[in-house]
């Protein structure tokens, strides 16, 4: 006779175990293959930001971010940054880099060098004014420069040692008081003189020449390309693979830069 099935309160116990206990050990690999990818991702993105860096880095915490497929990374001592949960990639001073077994590499300063790059060349070498070394150079800068920066001064007195190592020097203006300050003045000045690489050695050593601004001087021009490129300050090279290296470096670390040490 057909009825009512009763239910074995023993199975349903072990069916209620095993629902719930799969259910559990799901969760606990979810949760310790999250521990894992983060113990993972800290690891890497330690080794890479120290290979960048130059110095050790230590990373505090890692985190999911709201974005699918982005954690949050906070280094010891420092900011919290955004990468990608493999460590692939990872975003710092909005520039997005690549980890490498050595570090990593700017990919926006990559694309940055190759606009520079162009930009550069559509500059002609006989609106600078250059400083060549004896023979045919082996490489150059082009350097953004102001006659009153310290640092624009120091860097020229080193402009013989860097032309016996075969790099040249190609000095574009940018006066930071911007086109209708002294300084800029001073700069039309030098590359309106007939002998531009005297005139503008002489007003970085601080003598007072007459100011010499003719009509078409690429002063303007110059500063600018200088602001579109980034420059905010001077003395800033760019290399002629279009690398910017703000600020003053030794003769032989630029040479080193290059390749040429």
């Amino acid at each position: 006779m057909g009825g009512i099935r009763k239910m074995n309160p023993s199975s349903h116990i072990l069916r209620r175990a095993l629902r719930y206990g799969a259910l559990g050990f799901a969760l606990c690999a979810m949760l310790f293959g999250s521990l894992a990818m983060a113990d993972d991702l800290k690891e890497k993105m330690a080794a890479a930001l120290t290979g960048f860096a130059g110095q050790p880095i230590g990373i505090e915490a890692v985190r999911s971010s709201p974005a699918p497929g982005i954690a949050e990374v906070q280094i010891e001592n420092g900011p919290m940054i955004y990468a990608t949960e493999d460590g692939n990639y990872f975003f710092l001073n909005g520039d997005l880099h690549q980890t490498s077994a050595t570090g990593a590499i700017n990919l926006t300063e990559e694309r940055r060098a190759v606009t520079r790059k162009e930009q550069l060349a559509a500059v002609a070498v006989e609106d600078m004014v250059v400083f060549s070394p004896d023979g045919e150079p082996r490489d150059y800068i082009a350097v953004f420069t102001d006659v009153t920066c310290f640092y624009c001064q120091k860097l020229h007195r080193e402009v013989d040692q860097l032309n016996a190592k075969g790099i040249e020097v190609r000095y574009l203006a940018f006066p930071r008081g911007g086109v209708d300050s002294e300084g800029a003045q001073k700069l039309a000045t030098a590359w309106c003189a007939e002998d531009q690489q005297a005139t503008l050695t002489e007003l970085k050593a601080g003598v007072e020449l007459p100011v010499n601004d003719c009509a078409d001087n690429p002063i303007a021009a110059q500063y600018q390309l200088g602001q579109d490129m980034g420059v905010s300050g001077t003395p800033a090279i760019v290399t002629s693979s279009g690398l910017m290296v703000p600020g003053y470096r030794p003769a032989d670390d630029l040479a080193a830069l290059l390749g040429l040490d």
